[in-house]
């Protein structure tokens, strides 16, 4: 009953209520009470000095009985609640109108006495109440002077009859029964208005919590389900929470798109791997069986032609080992970039020659256009040299003959140097250009390419430009060329 939202804050409204009441009519019952003994007070200050002033009733220590008698029966007819009593100079009791068994005490503390005798305090003021030993009551009390010479005092007790508990107050004030009945109509309409209002405002509450049970239990979301208020200024915790919630939707699904197209690269790149090691390996194997079976009938030309092509699949094999450990080690970020100073100018043109001989053999111009006075570089020399390389083998492969290649370096700012590796090979598809970094991707033209390969080339190059903190932009038009760019900051 108590697991919702509504049903708690219903209980503790209630509860609330149900304090802030007995709070209020505890407060009226004080405040009526004291209200009653200040104007009770207030008009029975003088009393007391009425009545000593009409009647000498102490002197010389001698009680005057006829004259207090008649002063007794006179204030019984008049307000049965008034209890006289007569006290001396230290404020021992003397006499009193009560019944004989009633009073409980044999003195009075005088101190509220001339206080009041004085005036000059607050009113309601209480005086102890001789028929309680530890009670205090409101009074009036007057000074007995006869001949001006103090004899004692008057006490009067003003509420006799007062009651003593609450219920008894409230059985006996039809002024605070008609309040605590406002009272608790005025919180009974505020509760019900309270227990509405609460329903309105968990409404939409209840809602965001039913659509994220739907979609934990596979609903898809859509952003009308949520329970906005509408406009956007307007919008409140509940709003944000379901934004949040949105957003966080959003996320999710994002998410887990990018987990299902990472799935399936991986099973590609396993069946990838698989295909690029098994190629070579049974290449290989089937090089030098023939060569364990054959052996005496083969030519010492056949069996080098042999053991070359089996040292090339190997070569091919190694190669696509080391690609796929230095990727993995980019990917976790177990390589460190070592920057320093060196002659980008020097490094391109080392590794045009190291790609002259095989450029020569397909009949491929690579063409180097190197501003002057280009700055030195400031990056990890080894790891641009495998950018350049990667970028320069890939150029070769998808160049076709009496093609050309040109590697273009421009310093505009002296901030960066800008490299562009550009080729006239046969492009690469619009589609395909925002994957071609991905490890294993390989388009139409990869797999029309001189020669096998792995697709790990690209995806390295990446990691490493990321590293230094730096991107690599391409930009290819079918049939007409690629063209791959990229900046190094210029050592200052």
């Amino acid at each position: 009953m108590l697991r919702s939202l509504y049903a708690k804050l219903a209980l503790v409204l209630l509860g609330l209520f149900f304090l802030i009441g007995v709070s209020f009519i505890i407060i009226s019952v004080y405040a009526t009470e004291q209200y009653q003994q200040e104007v009770n007070q207030k008009l029975n200050r003088e009393l007391a000095g009425l009545i000593v002033a009409e009647q000498i009733i102490l002197q010389d220590n001698q009680v005057n009985q006829e004259a207090l008698k008649e002063i007794f029966h006179m204030l019984m007819v008049i307000n049965p609640s008034i209890e006289i009593y007569l006290l001396d100079r230290e404020g021992s009791i003397l006499a009193f109108s009560a019944e004989p068994g009633r009073v409980k005490r044999k003195r009075v503390d005088l101190v509220p006495v001339k206080q009041m005798i004085s005036g000059q305090v607050p009113l309601p003021l209480l005086g102890d109440d001789p028929r309680d030993a530890n009670g205090k009551k409101v009074f009036t009390a007057a000074p007995i002077k006869p001949e001006d010479r103090l004899e004692g005092y008057l006490y009067v007790i003003l509420g006799g009859e007062t009651y003593d508990t609450i219920i008894q107050k409230i059985q006996g004030s039809y002024i605070l029964q008609l309040s605590i009945r406002v009272i608790a109509i005025s919180l009974i309409v505020a509760l019900i208005a309270g227990l509405i209002i609460f329903a309105f405002l968990t409404r939409r509450l209840k809602r965001l919590a039913a659509v994220m049970e739907k979609y934990e239990s596979g609903m898809p979301l859509q952003e009308h389900h949520l329970p906005l208020s509408g406009h956007e200024s307007m919008h409140d915790e509940i709003d944000r929470l379901g934004l949040t919630f949105w957003q966080m939707t959003e996320r999710i699904n994002s998410q887990m798109d990018k987990l299902e197209k990472s799935d399936a690269m991986r099973r590609e790149l396993v069946a990838n791997v698989s295909h690029d090691l098994r190629t070579p390996l049974a290449t290989m194997q089937g090089y030098i069986e023939t060569l364990l079976l054959k052996d005496e009938s083969l030519s010492s030309e056949e069996r080098r032609n042999y053991l070359k092509i089996a040292v090339s699949h190997c070569e091919r094999l190694s190669k696509l080992i080391s690609d796929l450990f230095e990727l993995a080690k980019l990917e976790a970020d177990d390589m460190v970039v070592h920057a320093e100073p060196f002659s980008l100018s020097e490094l391109v043109q080392d590794i045009v020659q190291k790609f002259a001989l095989t450029a020569r053999e397909r009949k491929i111009n690579i063409v180097t256009n190197i501003g002057k006075e280009i700055p030195f570089a400031y990056a990890d020399i080894a790891m641009i040299e495998r950018v350049m390389e990667n970028l320069l083998d890939n150029a070769l492969r998808y160049t076709p003959e009496e093609g050309s290649i040109s590697i273009v370096l421009t310093d505009h700012d002296q901030e960066k140097i800008t490299v562009q590796v550009s080729d006239t090979g046969c492009g690469i598809p619009e589609h395909a250009l925002p994957r071609i970094f991905d490890r294993f991707y390989q388009t139409d033209r990869s797999r029309k390419g001189k020669s096998s390969h792995s697709g790990l080339g690209l995806a390295v190059t990446k990691k490493i430009l990321e590293l230094h903190g730096t991107s690599i932009e391409v930009t290819s038009v079918q049939n007409s060329g690629t063209t791959f760019t990229f900046h190094l900051p210029v050592y200052k």
